[in-house]
């Protein structure tokens, strides 16, 4: 303990921050300014990791909720030898390892992508829940940290509800968190936004809460030492800090604590950037350098930080070399690879609605995938994820042997604690709700698909025929924006999500196939909640023809020279099956028809295989349930889709069928009019 090395160090910090937005002419250097102290002392005293494992399972982890201060961040972390001074100068440019705002990076200490401001502690949540999970099937060995970093506006957003409330309620004592209390915001003093009591609050929830003077470093440490001797309780360190600690204006005088130093850079203020540097001990004239003193502190706490990690590391080998089948369990875990699963085995009864046929899929992962935990917004019994449950019990504080967490009505904390669990690595992630509730995962489905994290998600009641329950649950531009996000490509230049709805109970058996092999992205299964008929088998066996579905799609019925091909996905496909029969049977025609399950999975495969399903310059056919955009991008030039351009309305999802023209019949005079109208 060296309170003059400390202070220089948090100073340096503090001078790297601003420096970097100065240069940049652009971020966020109050918060940064503020933070400084707590970041300081947790990396150089308490987070345990290896610095030369930095990817190492076994490590504390670091969750920053306000990725606005990214500079707070990469300073701590080029003293740590993470980034070098090039990194920071180059600070929000193209191709720089220094975003704005944070996007995970393991290897340099960034454990998640943060911005919107709520969900970076919801992801440390779910870090602490995959290490509790594991922890109960490992013996002790995944006992780490995790430690979060929030500020006014994380803890402002509704999600924080969500994530506090599960927090608390599942004893999270693995889970710190500091809340950086300036009383400043963006635009605005916080008491003109809140007056809430935030101690009472996180009480209430049942967490651990200590107030703090943020600057005070012997504060901070007496907060950690009593946060990680804590059992019952996650805590919650609201340390009070000042916005831009260390300013100065041009004549020396102290300029803390404003809003305007909280989102532009300090010479844009009236603070004075040359004096402030000065104050912090740098030198205006090179202010990208760590102190010299501060360089050889920090080389003395790596040094340390290895050599504790030697000494966990000899642990856990002791404890692989004396249980080789658990130890070999668990890096199979770590490795993210599943077990052999053959999902062909898995009994579908006959023309059952998809969401009965996942269950039927989650019961046999229940038996047979044992690093899942499947969760649900309070709906279990109607998303069919209780399918899971039957096998397994709930997640409960002091008892994380379960594997099933119940999330209470909270789709985005649900879904953003999800992400936290999957970047923590040993655990696959499965989250369910209704499909028009996705409106409530969306931002968080947004940076899994940005993170490439193999989410999963279960969305059932997936159409207007939920029926009775009318227009407020019946989804009808919900496919439309899942499938917005198979457009877009991820910055490893694949399509950053896939959206798969299938077509029968044997197709969702091949669909659930699909999301678990796919390991680098997320995966929405969207599903029925009416019966839908069973797509018939052309040969053998239908489950090795819906395995076609792997190519997005393919023929569920092939006839040589086609009249016209008719194409959908999810149960409008046995629409169209039926009605290929009637234009058959009263019409003379030749149909072939297809299921679509994933338009962006489809468009991958070569130019050939497309045309052999869908073919160019000829009728084609489609019908959706929802926006017809849904399947425009398949028609060519002469097709035609078929959906709705309107809310649902509450009635028996029969008579909705006959209202909105989704029957047989009525799909038929459609097809034939499209026939017609395109001699």
């Amino acid at each position: 303990m060296n309170k003059k090395i400390d202070n220089l160090a948090a100073d340096n910090i503090r001078a790297l921050a601003i420096s970097m937005v100065e240069k940049a002419n652009s971020g966020h250097p109050g918060g940064a300014m503020g933070g400084a102290d707590f970041l300081h002392i947790l990396y150089s005293e308490y987070l345990n990791f290896d610095p030369t494992e930095m990817n190492w399972p076994f490590r504390d982890r670091f969750f920053m909720d306000a990725g606005h201060l990214s500079a707070l961040m990469y300073s701590q972390y080029s003293l740590l030898g993470n980034y070098s001074k090039e990194d920071l100068q180059n600070f929000r440019q193209w191709g720089s390892v220094t975003p704005g705002h944070p996007e995970v990076d393991v290897l340099r200490g960034i454990e998640n992508t943060s911005g919107p401001l709520g969900q970076g502690h919801a992801m440390g949540v779910g870090a602490a829940i995959a290490a509790k999970f594991l922890d109960a099937r490992f013996e002790s060995l995944f006992t780490h940290k995790i430690y979060g970093f929030i500020t006014d506006g994380g803890v402002q957003e509704e999600i924080s509800q969500g994530v506090g409330r599960i927090a608390g309620h599942l004893g999270l004592n693995n889970f710190i968190m500091f809340y950086d209390s300036n009383d400043v915001q963006l635009s605005s003093m916080t008491d003109e936004v809140t007056s809430e009591d935030t101690t009472m609050k996180y009480e209430a929830w049942g967490w651990k809460v200590i107030n703090i003077d943020g600057h005070d470093h012997e504060q901070i440490r007496k907060a950690l030492d009593d946060a990680n001797a804590e059992t019952e309780r996650p805590t919650l360190i609201i340390g009070k800090t000042i916005m831009g600690k260390g300013c100065v204006l041009a004549n020396g005088d102290m300029y803390e604590g404003e809003c305007e130093l909280h989102g532009k850079p300090i010479g844009d203020t009236k603070a004075d950037f040359t004096q402030t540097l000065i104050n912090l001990g740098a030198n205006p004239e090179s202010s990208f350098d760590i102190y010299e003193d501060v360089q050889a502190y920090y080389s003395e706490v790596l040094a340390k930080k290895v050599a504790n990690a030697a000494i966990k590391k000899e642990t856990i080998a002791a404890w692989k070399k004396a249980n080789p089948a658990l130890s070999q369990k668990m890096e199979m875990f770590l490795s993210g690879v599943l077990p052999d699963l053959d999902l062909s085995q898995v009994v579908q009864k006959a023309n059952v609605a998809t969401r009965e046929a996942s269950s039927a899929v989650l019961g046999y992962l229940a038996e047979n995938l044992e690093n899942v935990i499947v969760s649900s917004a309070d709906l279990s019994n109607s998303d069919k994820t209780d399918g899971f449950l039957k096998k397994t019990t709930v997640l409960q504080k002091n008892n994380f042997k379960g594997a099933f967490l119940q999330a209470g009505v909270a789709e985005l904390t649900m879904t953003a604690i999800a992400n936290g669990i999957a970047l923590h690595g040993g655990v696959v992630p499965v989250v369910a709700t209704f499909f028009v509730f996705s409106d409530y995962m969306k931002p968080a489905i947004r940076l899994a698909a940005i993170q490439e994290l193999p989410v999963k998600y279960v969305l059932t009641h997936d159409s207007f025929r939920v029926g009775e329950d009318g227009p407020t649950h019946q989804p009808i531009e919900q496919e439309a924006q899942m499938r917005l996000m198979e457009k877009i490509k991820n910055h490893s230049g694949h399509q950053s999500l896939l959206a798969l709805r299938p077509a029968d109970a044997i197709e969702t058996s091949v669909a659930w196939d699909m999301a678990l092999k796919n390991t680098t992205t997320p995966t929405a299964l969207i599903l029925s909640r009416q019966n839908i008929k069973d797509i018939p088998a052309t040969g053998a066996s239908r489950y090795q023809e819906a395995t076609e579905a792997n190519k997005g799609g393919y023929l569920v019925k092939s006839t040589p020279n086609p009249d016209i091909t008719l194409f959908a996905n999810g149960s409008e496909v046995s629409t169209l099956m039926d009605a290929a029969a009637i234009l058959e049977k009263e019409n003379n025609l030749k149909v072939n028809v297809a299921s679509i399950i994933s338009e962006g999975l489809f468009k991958q495969q070569s130019a050939a295989y497309q045309e052999s399903v869908i073919p160019k310059g000829k009728l084609v056919f489609g019908l959706t349930a929802g926006l017809p955009v849904n399947l425009e991008g398949l028609i060519g030039d002469s097709g035609k889709v078929i959906g709705l351009d309107h809310f649902g309305y509450s009635a028996p999802a029969s008579v909705l069928d006959q209202k909105f023209g989704f029957n047989p019949e009525s799909a038929s005079k459609e097809i034939l009019k499209y026939i017609e109208e395109s001699k």
